[in-house]
């Protein structure tokens, strides 16, 4: 299952306490079309499993409510298991659940979301490196970059979740 973010400040999609904020999505239609190509272009040859696993982690250190609750029904739509998407936070301590290759871009998506503690190491970039063809590492790291945008944009606008269901808005 392919999905995009359908990212529409709605009264319907706020918390009733959360004042509305700027809607990207309806103040730059250009913008978000654009995400929507580039989130569609970044994932083209990617497990969608492994797409979505990458984007529930980046979701969960950027604490973006709408999009880990996006990710997570894709997710489980598309035949993830309850269990390993709940042990995302603590992969590393749950690593049995994940495959190699599956450890390799959690760690890679962890380098690239979270900066602040200094570049992407080279033990991280080389382990996923030895997992991934050079192409798909590219698709990778785009993949990690587009849903670290859809992050702010959703961090941002305080967009609530719970209002998604899978299928709801395809590419």
């Amino acid at each position: 299952m392919t999905t995009t973010h359908a990212h529409h400040h709605a009264p319907a999609e706020l918390a009733p306490e959360e004042p509305r904020r700027i809607s990207v999505s309806e103040l730059l239609p250009d913008v978000y079309k654009a995400m929507v190509r580039l989130d569609i272009a970044a994932r083209q040859g990617l497990d969608p499993v492994l797409v979505e696993l990458v984007k529930i982690r980046a979701s969960q250190l950027n604490q973006c409510a709408f999009c880990l609750d996006m990710h997570s029904k894709d997710a489980l739509a598309a035949g993830e298991s309850a269990e390993r998407i709940v042990q995302l936070s603590a992969w590393r301590e749950s690593r049995h659940f994940y495959t190699e290759k599956e450890l390799a871009a959690l760690a890679l998506t962890e380098a690239v979301t979270v900066l602040t503690d200094g570049f992407v190491p080279d033990e991280v970039y080389a382990e996923a490196s030895a997992h991934f063809e050079e192409t798909e590492l590219a698709q990778l790291i785009a993949a990690i970059t587009v849903i670290n945008a859809w992050n702010r944009f959703g961090v941002t606008g305080r967009l609530a979740p719970g209002h998604y269901t899978p299928g709801d808005f395809k590419s």
